[in-house]
């Protein structure tokens, strides 16, 4: 009912006035009055290209009817209604037709398409959204202080949960002077969220992000998405055009100077593991938006700054991991009816994390630049050894700055590889996560023989002492601040400092009553592994490190869950 009133009065700010963009504000803050000139830009470089080939031209006009016919026969909604005629009649056509009719139809299709993804932003929602929107979710988890919230001049409501982590001095100090590119771990769909706030509470700058079409749906969510910067993905859409008009999208927007974001993991990691293979195609639009700077001696430095979000309690855990278990992540890319659509989970999530400390932790990493380098204090590029370095000069050929498609696509195989690198270093391992793993390595390592599936079926049959999973609590995480002492990973406040049946009792309250089955409990003085494919998720997070935080007799089992790190 909501919804559908909702979808019937489109949510408006009325009665505030048009807000004038400063000079001082953010890029993103004059925006609209770029929005047409930079859908013309990315529409005549993609039509240039192809034009200069009648061959190119005639096979991607044929490859946008081909997927489009396919994919709007499998939707049957209003939309293949809308337009299926439309392609039918066009691949009949396309042979038929001379050199400027098929100029024109490129044109069309390239324009709506950059149209449709192409964002916007409103200063005036912007400035509604960073008062209200930390008041009502503290709302929804607490309804008694939804008032108070409200009223509120510094709200608190998003604080007593999410924690953002990192030199932020510094990137505050680099968001005037080049590009900065966020490239956070996705877990979520409500990671765009927590992390809009955690850019806010850190004096950082806002940006624009691609957001999956699905997430448009949502009324309230599609308001604040479609007027803070948010341009629209569809990943029905496989036509090669498509994705040349988002790559474009996103190197234009970094070329003028927005700051943005994307995930690079692509959609959220089911497996709950650390990402490690990344798609190239976002990445490697903002190399080229610095290459393509330098060409134009344009000297305006991109940086890109690793982050990493990092959650007690996963909104979507269940159907995430129920999707890698069964190999539907591959298939259906796109999860429709998962818990980020069910309002009841939304309030029963936040409900569950209120009051518990860092239950979201965002970890802004050290930015490099396209290449690898750290940057240093005045911005400036360095090396390992710390001489500083001219980034420019990746991209001179003979000291002058040359556009190389091949050569800035192994930049960004390098730059992917160094990003995953610092995904490990920087994630920022939580009391529920550090739980799972015992819990599990004790499941492995009390059923030898068994594959993963077989030990995922044992729900409620495995039991361990309490007193025993404290014991090896404590001597995992005496082993994980050794490994935080040498800088291969960071563990949150709460598993540093509480004590290890607090860091039990803490993991247990999380997953009771939150998630449709629990992960483990407690009956009597002992342990009961309830749902393993829950703790397996959770525990996912600790894979690359399995080995290394084992006493000598869980090494077995240690080995064992590190070999999960080939299905991430």
């Amino acid at each position: 009912m909501l919804k559908r009133f909702l979808s019937e009065r489109p949510l408006r700010l009325p009665h505030i006035k048009p807000y004038v963009p400063r000079p001082s504000d953010p890029a993103i803050f004059w925006f609209n009055s770029e929005r047409d000139d930079i859908v013309s830009d990315v529409v005549s470089r993609i039509c240039t290209e192809h034009e200069s080939d009648p061959s190119r031209l005639e096979l991607a006009l044929n490859d946008a009817a081909f997927h489009e016919i396919r994919r709007l026969e499998k939707q049957r909604d209003e939309e293949a209604r809308d337009r299926l005629g439309y392609w039918r009649s066009m691949i009949r056509r396309i042979g038929k037709m001379d050199d400027t009719e098929q100029r024109r139809v490129l044109h069309t299709i390239v324009t709506n398409m950059a149209r449709d993804v192409a964002g916007n932003f409103d200063p005036r929602v912007y400035r509604f959204a960073r008062r209200a929107v930390p008041r009502l979710i503290g709302g929804v988890m607490e309804p008694r202080r939804l008032t108070q919230d409200l009223m509120a001049t510094s709200p608190e409501a998003l604080g007593r949960v999410l924690k953002a982590q990192g030199d932020l001095e510094h990137l505050r100090h680099l968001q005037n002077r080049g590009s900065l590119v966020f490239v956070p771990t996705h877990s979520s769909n409500l990671d765009s969220i927590v992390l809009a706030q955690a850019l806010e509470i850190s004096g950082l700058p806002p940006v624009i992000y691609g957001a999956g079409k699905n997430l448009f749906t949502n009324p309230i969510i599609s308001f604040f998405m479609h007027n803070l910067g948010a341009y629209r993905v569809d990943r029905r859409i496989r036509v090669s055009l498509y994705k040349e008009v988002l790559k474009l999208y996103s190197q234009v927007m970094i070329e003028r100077g927005y700051h943005s974001l994307f995930f690079p993991g692509g959609t959220r990691s089911r497996s709950g593991m650390i990402e490690r293979h990344l798609k190239l195609g976002l990445l490697g639009s903002a190399v080229e938006a610095f290459t393509t700077n330098q060409v134009r001696r344009i000297d305006r430095p991109v940086w890109f700054v690793p982050t990493t979000i990092n959650y007690a309690l996963v909104l979507e855990a269940e159907t995430l991991v129920r999707d890698w278990l069964t190999e539907e992540g591959q298939a259906r890319y796109i999860i429709e009816d998962d818990e980020f659509s069910q309002i009841d989970r939304w309030i029963a999530f936040f409900r569950k994390v209120v009051g518990l400390r860092g239950a979201c932790i965002i970890r802004f990493g050290e930015p490099i630049d396209p290449f690898g380098n750290a940057i240093d204090g005045g911005g400036q590029s360095v090396t390992p050894t710390g001489r500083v370095i001219d980034p420019g000069g990746y991209v001179e050929h003979r000291g002058k700055a040359v556009p190389d498609p091949t050569r800035d696509a192994a930049y960004t195989r390098e730059l992917g590889e160094v990003l995953a690198e610092r995904y490990e270093r920087e994630t920022v391992l939580m009391s529920t996560q550090v739980v799972a793993h015992v819990l599990f390595r004790h499941l492995v390592q009390s059923t030898p023989g068994m594959d993963l599936f077989a030990r995922l079926r044992l729900r409620g049959e495995i039991r361990v002492e309490r007193e025993t999973v404290c014991r090896e609590l404590g001597d995992t995480r005496d082993r994980l601040r050794e490994l935080e002492n040498r800088g291969r990973v960071r563990t949150s406040e709460v598993v540093k400092e509480d004590s290890p049946i607090e860091l039990l009792d803490r993991a247990l309250n999380f997953w009771n009553g939150y998630h449709d089955s629990t992960a483990a409990d407690l009956e009597g003085d002992r342990v009961v592994l309830r749902d393993p494919s829950l703790l397996l998720y959770y525990q996912n997070r600790l894979v690359p490190f399995a080995e290394e935080i084992a006493d000598p007799e869980q090494l077995e089992a240690a080995c064992e869950i590190e070999k999960l790190g080939v299905y991430r």
